[in-house]
């Protein structure tokens, strides 16, 4: 009896010993097709530092896990180091919020093969870049069009007709940027764009969106970063 006693007593303790291990809020799990060996760091930014929170040795199985501790949704990276002697490793920026989050890519196009499921901010993230490219590339087309002309339009109008277009480009995406956030101020992304993206837009506009923003989103990370920077800008006025 004490035999049956006694081996309880170390299941229930095992048990109970399993159960205190204290969970983390995030969780990512994933695969890298192709990856056989390799690290995977699981970063973010601490007073200006990229830093180390949670890292996995993948040997063979391309399947991974990793955790940490998120108060509000913030920016993550998920860093590759490479064991195959390649010296360019790869890192995927996304945002990290509570619950489960799934990270699937290829090896071979790490970064641009990413899928990201189960965080809301990064799904805004993905809609915000992808208007950005949009831009980006009538930037590109602005500048092949400026090159490609030379020999039909003189020097200067091509070159006041550029910075023209150019301008008119700059200001509408950054009313993009500036309406996206206020459109989502009640999302953690709506301060990080404001101070990541578009720092340098005018104070006025970027105070109307401070002042959009949910108490909630106010009091996250970025929304306190946010107002400290609106704070000094004033203090420099």
């Amino acid at each position: 009896m004490s035999k049956f006693f006694f081996q309880g007593f170390l299941i229930c303790t095992f048990l109970f010993s399993c159960s205190s291990i204290p969970k983390k809020s995030m969780n990512i799990t994933g695969s890298i097709d192709g990856l056989r060996k390799g690290t995977l760091y699981l970063q973010k930014l601490k007073d200006s530092l990229l830093i180390n929170v949670d890292s996995f040795k993948i040997k063979g199985n391309s399947n991974y896990s990793l955790a940490d501790d998120v108060s509000s949704s913030e920016m993550y990276y998920l860093y590759l180091e490479k064991e195959d002697g390649d010296t360019l490793n790869d890192r995927i920026s996304f945002f990290g919020e509570k619950g489960k989050i799934t990270i699937n890519t290829l090896l071979s196009t790490y970064e641009s093969s990413a899928k990201i499921s189960g965080s809301e901010n990064q799904i805004l993230w993905e809609e915000y870049n992808a208007m950005l490219k949009k831009f980006n590339d009538k930037n590109l087309s602005l500048i092949k069009d400026f090159i490609n002309n030379k020999d039909v339009v003189e020097k200067n109008k091509r070159l006041i007709d550029f910075e023209n277009e150019s301008n008119k480009l700059l200001k509408r995406r950054y009313l993009f940027s500036l309406n996206f956030a206020s459109m989502h101020s009640d999302k953690e992304i709506a301060p990080y764009i404001s101070l990541y993206e578009i720092p340098d837009a005018n104070p006025i506009l970027l105070d109307s969106v401070y002042s959009k923003l949910t108490m909630n989103i106010k009091n996250s990370k970025y929304g306190k970063l946010f107002g400290e920077y609106l704070d000094e800008i004033k203090q420099n006025e």
